[in-house]
């Protein structure tokens, strides 16, 4: 296989299989924390930061995966 070919597609699988991950992990933790404002209203101003701060790091792996990508797309094919 063409090292170009193999580095493009490790990048897609790098992302595709990498944002899954985040893309639940977000949508789990925002949906967790809608239901407990719901629930409790005022525990809104406490919830936010751990919510915000859970969110970034789940968004992290997603960068890292697009990090590896992007090497692999301009480093890795040669």
């Amino acid at each position: 296989m063409d090292p170009k070919v193999a580095a493009n597609l490790g990048a897609a699988f790098a992302m595709g299989i990498g944002s899954i991950g985040p893309g639940f992990g977000i949508g789990m933790g925002v949906s967790k924390a809608m239901e407990a404002i719901g629930r409790n209203p005022e525990a809104a101003d406490k919830l936010f930061t751990p919510m915000i701060v859970g969110l970034g790091l789940a968004e992290a792996v997603a960068i890292y995966c697009l990090v590896i990508a992007l090497t692999l797309i301009f480093v890795g094919g040669g």
